[in-house]
């Protein structure tokens, strides 16, 4: 009876998942710009994106960081405006706005009052092809991300162990090197560095327009032919990245860092994407995620936190969204007095026994449950709602692809989610990784000498 409601309710959240999806619209402007626009009616605001086809993994040899690097400078104004004018006009609005990159894309974004949507596309479409850089503005902006590095990774030994286990699952793909990239490259860059790789590849027909909001699409139109569609197109390269051979051999990292406070063992699988991946692979490997590492539920945390009490915690996560092949990562923090190898083991022993046996009904139905209530829940928020579909077209898929996700997800059996652990959760396509601190000296013994008198 158990399986059949949980296998009644992930239906009818995956049912629930596909009615609520937006109607988006989708059209292509003369110089290639792709627009989507996405309706959401509950409040007079507007998440105004811009997403371009180019990331950390698309930087030249040597010139890691740059993709990351020209995101910053981005804001550093434009022949027609000045420095801080747009932040601060956004700002003035009432509005938000900021930028990220990965190792596909690099994105920007506004939220703001839905009558102010113009202006913003005149600032961001302005910056497309406008910007200004000297050194003035570039190298004092080097050192922030300099900054930003020793912030976020130098001094932080779980990332650092994060960098060296990405670095170390690829062996060939610019996957391998991290997004903000290698201290002794970014030093190095320049304003010639970053004017390259913007006029390279800032341009309409290598972007999408995200606009979701209280908008009608034909005005989206209107106004995105009067901004940017005056920005000319160009010639932008397409991806030819150097792919990775089907890897052989399990590989091992450590690092041990007196500040760690919980050690932890990490293992990362080499993986299709959802753009690579053969039939429902990735959705597939979405539920194995779920499955094995879906809070108290999951398998990990059952048998290594509940079970043989040899875990603090543990978690399952499946990198879905990028262009080429991606990672499904595993991991586990020991309880106090429990050796990392111990835990290995028996965390190795826990996937081993998935991909040996796959999921059983109730699992599966609760897994599908969960991220069917993820996708609705996502939808809630105006900016993620955005985020989604910008994401999936940066990575090679379409809004056919996000909305037929459900439908897809639904019809994944048991046999499948169990043949794609068993054809690619194998210690040959992975790294493990241990994090620790390192283990205190030994105190001498005190050796008392008594000195007989007579």
């Amino acid at each position: 009876m158990a399986v059949l409601i949980a296998a009644t309710a992930a239906s009818a959240a995956l049912s629930t998942a596909q009615a609520v999806g937006p109607q988006v619209s989708e059209f292509t402007l003369d110089n290639g710009l792709k627009v989507l626009v996405i309706p959401d009616r509950r409040t007079p605001v507007v998440t105004h994106m811009v997403w371009y086809k180019v990331g950390s993994a698309d930087e030249a040899p040597g010139k890691s960081g740059i993709a990351h690097f020209l995101e910053h400078l981005m804001f550093k104004g434009t022949e027609k405006t000045p420095p801080g004018m747009f932040s601060g006009e956004v700002a003035r609005l009432g509005g938000q706005e900021n930028a990220f990159t990965s190792y596909d894309y690099t994105a920007y974004y506004q939220r703001v009052a839905k009558e102010h949507l113009e202006k913003v596309m005149n600032f961001e479409a302005d910056r497309m092809t406008g910007l200004k850089l000297t050194d003035e503005v570039v190298l004092p902006e080097r050192d922030v991300v300099l900054e930003e590095r020793r912030m976020r990774t130098d001094n932080d030994p779980g990332a650092r162990l994060a960098e060296s286990l990405q670095a170390t699952t690829y062996v060939n793909h610019p996957y391998q090197h991290p997004i903000i990239g290698w201290e002794h490259e970014i030093k190095q860059l320049n304003r010639e560095d970053a004017l390259a790789f913007y006029r390279r590849f800032y341009a309409p027909n290598n972007a999408v327009l995200v606009v979701a909001g209280d908008v009608e699409p034909e005005a989206v139109r209107a106004l995105a032919e009067k901004t940017f569609g005056q920005v000319p197109r160009a010639d932008t390269p397409p991806r030819n990245r150097p792919q990775e051979p089907e890897p052989e051999a399990h590989r091992r990292v450590s690092l041990s860092d007196p500040r760690v406070a919980q050690p932890s063992v990490q293992r990362t699988y080499l993986v299709p994407s959802y753009r690579t991946a053969t039939g429902r692979e990735a959705e597939a490997l979405d539920l194995a995620a779920q499955i094995l590492g879906g809070g108290q539920t999951g398998r990990l945390y059952r048998e290594l936190v509940v079970g043989q009490e040899l875990a603090a915690g543990t978690g399952a996560w499946y990198q879905g969204t990028s262009y080429d092949a991606t990672r499904f990562g595993v991991s586990a923090a020991p309880r106090p007095g429990v050796s990392l190898e111990t835990l290995e083991k028996a965390m190795t022993g826990v996937v081993e026994r998935f991909v040996a046996e796959g999921p059983d009904e109730l699992e599966l139905a609760r897994a599908k449950t969960r991220l069917a209530a993820d996708a609705i829940y996502a939808r809630d928020n105006q900016a993620t709602l955005a985020r989604i579909y910008g994401a999936a077209w940066a990575t090679g898929m379409s809004v056919k692809d996000v909305n037929e996700w459900p439908d897809r997800l639904k019809a994944v059996t048991a046999d499948e989610v169990k043949e794609a652990a068993k054809r690619y959760l194998q210690l040959g396509r992975a790294v493990t990784g241990y994090l620790s601190a390192p283990e205190a000296p030994a105190t001498p013994a005190k050796v008392e000498t008594r000195e007989n008198r007579s």
